[in-house]
């Protein structure tokens, strides 16, 4: 009581301050954040939550600490000390003092996109600190402009792509891995900039409209406006990127903005943690239209749950969810494309497709029961490329090309200091473990090889080497390149020898955080109740259902609050609850996962697996039945894709939740044959993308029954249009064959015939994915035996490939040197390509000169694309 007398005094006496010195507007906004800071207060009256406001501050740094704590998620409050804040809010107030900037950033901009230290739901560190004193003499009397560049060339230092799975590393840990995916390649960028006291965001498309895939990147302040830039990817000016064009094609841009926030962008949403803001027409051609629902006498209907989906990796993906008002309505402005709309009211649904900038209205009537079984084809165009390159010099591209290589070679030597294999083997013989055993776990924790070393030879001197391989074995690649070795350790040493690796050792529940929470969780959970957990599970299920309080409103950034934060809080949102059991029950030697594929949670007692409902008193008794997908071939695709060409949803009470089976799962791998799956309401969705982004696109709804198989039919969409000639090529167009240094020709390289030729750039993220997808198809693009040949620009571009190849790609493959450029002009001028069009650039073609396929920038599935068409030929 006597904390929160103090902190409700010191809060007074803060408002009397900022009535005193704030302007009039920031005096308004901040009596808001006061209130909601009041009101989180209350909310979370465990775990001396706000204990830091106890301590000494200053009017400034007391005011942006009340905005951080008023706004961040319960996690963040939980797993953090208050001294990890107060440190990053002085640091960032002495940086607005020390920067010349700093006093044309406004208020506004500083709160909402300087100080916050959480950019979206990556694990947060010191990365303020660390990069302030490494950035700040790089930046010292640059204008804003210009610095925002040099911070983008000291990221690509740093790191460089690699896709990766979703958990988001923090800024350090990418870092200390050289590379990321781009929403930790955004972050990192991001966290740099404010480290300088630039305002800065990350932007993500939700999913791409034209290609499967998404991207992040990052939007930076400077003079008076925001530009955007893409991470670790330096161009000579802002406001370009290798996106420009793909970006053009857009159809929603998004970017959370920490708190309570009123700019002038579009608010899609407001939660208590952010605000969401649509920032599309900074991309490309968008308009507004608005949804009307209605039932189904006509009348509209207030409170219903919209979803504007996107097709992405065969998915009608969820990129915006609203409520109906009082009128029955909801609205969105995206790209000049299509999306699917479904709405969903007390046990009823409508689903129908919406073209932006064609239709500014439309209805969607609920005139569908949760249950009903229909199918219907949909055809979905995205929008049209309409990029806008800003203009660079020749000499602003070649310096620009020096920095690159030099920055190359930069983070090169660091990657060439983690250890080589005649370390690891050496390693492995000082801890008695052959080299195999261990030779792929440090290699891939990269930059963490140290931690991983270091619990791998203590293991080994208290005889747990085995074990801890076991648990190693459990990780994900993510977890070994940022885990320290006292999480691993606390794990290993706190779990019976003989337990199940994957279900009682593995520290993983989902995709939280890793944390030390098993000691801490049998030395918190009280001896009789931990004997009657053991006893009987449910006990456990049954204890986190009375105890914990729920609060998902508080938890709205996809992050989650560690199992040590739950048990002091008592709060958690659903996710966070899943992982508490998981974490309590393995700490306790009970098996328990999450299953990754529809969520659920179990534990397994007595020889039985226990799917665990938290609003039943009860073991719940989980009902399967079973599902049949029946396929005719079509011609070109033989066996359909998981992810690729179909997938499932499960209607869940609001709307369908993706089942997440392996990613490009063959369909005669696991429905061929009928396949259990929990009863209830299914959407079926199938896709067949052309060449130009738009979907064949057929969607069904099916009921799985208990005991019983359900057989339908998977229907996919051809695409009847032949292939036709679109161009012509030069085949005896000459480059030089990078193996021998010798000129050659398009014609000497494949013989009479069909070929590929492509115009491939270095370390840029369009052509990685091309290669990969290339790589994915290597099989099938042999077996078609004709060449694929991959042209540089020259011979640094192809030495520098060849330093860090891509996947095996197929033998049919040459590379090549298009050292005069006359290849590119020829296909550039065949497909009446612009000169600045963004690499890579594909065709098929044949001897005969005929062009019948043509690819550029960023796109993804491309093996399939090369097979679809050749199917044809």
């Amino acid at each position: 009581m006597k904390k929160t007398t103090q902190l409700f005094a010191g809060l007074l006496m803060l408002t009397g301050v900022l009535s005193a010195c704030s302007p009039a507007g920031n005096e308004g906004f901040m009596r808001r954040v006061e209130t909601d800071f009041r009101h989180k207060q209350e909310l979370l009256p465990r775990g001396d939550l706000f204990g830091i406001f106890d301590e000494p501050m200053t009017r400034q740094e007391r005011e942006a600490m009340m905005f951080l704590y008023a706004y961040m998620p319960v996690g963040d409050m939980t797993d953090y000390p208050g001294d990890f804040y107060l440190e990053n809010v002085r640091s960032a107030l002495a940086t607005r003092r020390e920067m010349p900037w700093g006093d044309i950033v406004s208020d506004e901009l500083f709160r909402h996109f300087v100080l916050p230290v959480r950019v979206n739901n990556e694990n947060l560190d010191d990365s303020r600190r660390v990069f302030h004193d490494q950035l700040a003499p790089r930046v010292e009397g640059l204008p804003m402009y210009d610095a925002i560049l040099e911070v983008n060339h000291w990221c690509h230092e740093k790191a460089n792509y690699q896709p990766s799975d979703a958990r988001t590393s923090s800024p350090l840990a990418t870092v200390r891995t050289a590379h990321g995916r781009c929403g930790e390649e955004s972050t990192l960028l991001v966290a740099a900039l404010r480290s300088v006291g630039i305002p800065a965001r990350q932007v993500y498309t939700p999913r791409w409209a034209h290609t499967d895939d998404n991207h992040a990147w990052v939007e930076a302040w400077a003079d008076g406006r925001w530009h955007f830039l893409g991470a670790c990817e330096p161009e000579p000016v802002l406001d370009l990127g290798w996106f420009n064009a793909p970006a053009s094609r857009g159809m929603l841009m998004h970017t959370k903005v920490f708190g309570y926030y009123d700019g002038p962008e579009e608010v899609m949403k407001t939660t208590a943690n952010y605000t969401e803001i649509n920032v599309i027409s900074n991309y490309a051609a968008c308009a507004p239209l608005t949804v009307t629902v209605t039932d189904t006498a006509g009348s509209p209907v207030e409170g219903a749950t919209v979803e504007f989906k996107l097709y992405n990796y065969a998915e009608f993906f969820t990129v915006s969810r609203k409520t109906t008002d009082g009128r029955g309505q909801a609205s969105l402005s995206a790209g000049l494309g299509d999306m699917l709309v479904t709405a969903v009211r007390d046990g009823r649904f409508g689903i129908r497709k919406v073209s932006f900038g064609r239709e500014p209205q439309a209805t969607v009537a609920l005139d569908h029961a949760i249950g009903d079984e229909f199918s219907f084809p949909v055809d979905i165009v995205p929008p049209a490329e309409s990029a806008n390159l800003p203009e660079v010099t020749a000499a602003q591209r070649a310096e620009n090309d020096r920095r690159f290589n030099r920055e190359d070679s930069i983070r090169n030597a660091y990657i060439a200091t983690f250890p080589a294999q005649s370390a690891v083997d050496s390693f492995a013989r000082a801890i008695g473990v052959k080299p195999g055993q261990i030779a792929r776990f440090i290699t891939a924790s990269r930059g963490n090889h140290g931690e991983i070393m270091d619990f791998l030879r203590e293991a080994s001197r208290k005889e747990y080497a085995g074990r801890a391989l076991q648990l190693l074995a459990t990780l994900s690649e993510k977890d070994l390149r940022d885990t320290p070795s006292a999480v691993l350790a606390d794990h290993l040493y706190n779990t019976d020898k003989d337990a199940d690796a994957a279900t009682v050792l593995a520290p993983r529940a989902a995709n939280e955080m890793l944390t030390p929470y098993r000691s801490f969780l049998r030395r918190e959970i009280p001896a009789a109740d931990a004997a009657a957990f053991r006893r009987d599970p449910q006990r456990l299920a049954a204890w986190c259902r009375d105890s914990l309080t729920l609060r998902p409103e508080l938890c709205t950034v996809s992050t989650t609050i560690s199992p040590e934060g739950v048990w002091r809080s008592r709060t958690a949102d659903k996710p966070s609850r899943k992982i508490f059991f998981v974490a309590a029950a393995r700490s306790l030697g009970i098996p328990a996962w999450i299953d990754p594929v529809t969520g659920n949670l179990f534990y397994r007692h007595a020889g039985k697996d226990v799917p665990v409902d938290f609003e039943s008193a009860n073991d719940r008794q989980l009902e399967t039945g079973r599902l049949k997908l029946r396929y005719e071939p079509i011609p070109r695709l033989d066996d359909p894709e998981y992810f690729r060409h179909f997938t499932l949803s499960r209607f869940d009470g609001q709307s369908f939740a993706l089942l997440n089976y392996p990613d490009f799962e063959p369909w005669s791998a696991r429905f061929d044959t009928p396949t259990d799956l929990e009863t209830g309401y299914y959407m079926l969705a199938t896709g067949s993308r052309l060449a130009d982004g738009s979907v064949l696109a057929n969607v069904s709804f099916l009921n799985i029954g208990p005991n019983r198989t359900t057989e339908t039919d998977l229907p996919m969409r051809d695409n009847s249009e032949a292939v036709r000639v679109i161009g012509s090529f030069n085949s005896e167009s000459k480059f030089i064959d990078a193996r021998t240094g010798r000129e050659t020709s398009v014609l000497l390289t494949a013989g009479r015939g069909y070929f590929v030729v492509g115009l491939v750039g270095v370390g840029q993220e369009p052509t990685d994915h091309a290669l990969k997808d290339i790589a994915a198809k290597a099989a099938e693009l042999e077996q078609w035996g004709r060449s694929i040949i991959l042209l540089f620009p020259d011979e640094t571009a192809y030495a520098k490939y060849a330093a860090s190849p891509a996947a095996p790609l197929p033998q049919t493959v040459t590379f090549g040197i298009d050292r005069d450029g006359s290849v590119r002009r020829q296909i550039l001028d065949a497909m009446h390509l612009p000169g600045n069009v963004p690499l890579p650039v594909f065709i098929v073609g044949d001897t005969f000169n005929r062009v019948v396929f043509e690819s550029h920038g960023y796109t993804i599935g491309l093996g399939d694309r090369f097979l679809h068409t050749i199917h044809q030929l």
